[in-house]
């Protein structure tokens, strides 16, 4: 096969994964059923006057499926690390005991769920985009090699199996996330 055109192949392989792994590390921040520190992922604390990732600055971890802990290490930052989740706009209501900080995770009600499914279903999509945008790319610099009629028919083919194989791919992530969500 021609230099040029499994270098396309290999260019649109990667743009594929990085959609599918993007999508997965956004669906790990569509909190289901029960508590994880991933959900406070995107909670940033002010850190001696610098916005710093909430892991950064804090153990958290979840010692049942409602609570997640978060025991900072310095106490002076309790202050700062519960205004940080507030911001953060999760819909928690933090609990400062002096030493630590206490979530309780409520249960979903049927509504949230869908529009957690409706999210994730939203999620997906964004990701199918990006990988048909993958495809799209590669099959234009396909056609602007100088490659053989037959050799660029058949890398369209592979751009198009991988293409198939990547959406597939997302929709069965969709699948036990959605399933994830839905269970009580």
């Amino acid at each position: 096969m021609n230099d040029d055109i499994q270098f396309i192949i290999d260019t649109a392989k990667e743009a594929m994964d990085n959609a599918v792994k993007h999508l997965e590390k956004q669906l790990v921040n569509i909190r289901a059923g029960k508590a994880s520190p991933a959900m406070l992922g995107s909670v940033m604390v002010d850190y001696y006057g610098s916005q710093t990732p909430l892991n950064q600055v804090a153990n958290v971890n979840t010692p049942d499926g409602r609570t997640i802990s978060v025991q900072p290490w310095e106490k002076s930052m309790l202050q700062e690390i519960e205004r940080g989740i507030m911001l953060a706009n999760l819909g928690f209501n933090p609990m400062n005991n002096g030493e630590t900080i206490i979530i309780n995770v409520p249960p979903l009600t049927e509504e949230r769920r869908k529009d957690l499914a409706k999210q994730a279903k939203s999620e997906s999509e964004d990701a199918k985009v990006g990988v048909r945008n993958a495809r799209k790319e590669a099959m234009n610099d396909i056609k602007k090699t100088d490659a053989s009629e037959d050799l660029k028919s058949n890398a369209e083919i592979d751009i198009q199996e991988l293409t198939d194989s990547y959406v597939k791919s997302i929709d069965g992530i969709l699948d036990v996330k959605e399933k994830e969500i839905m269970t009580v």
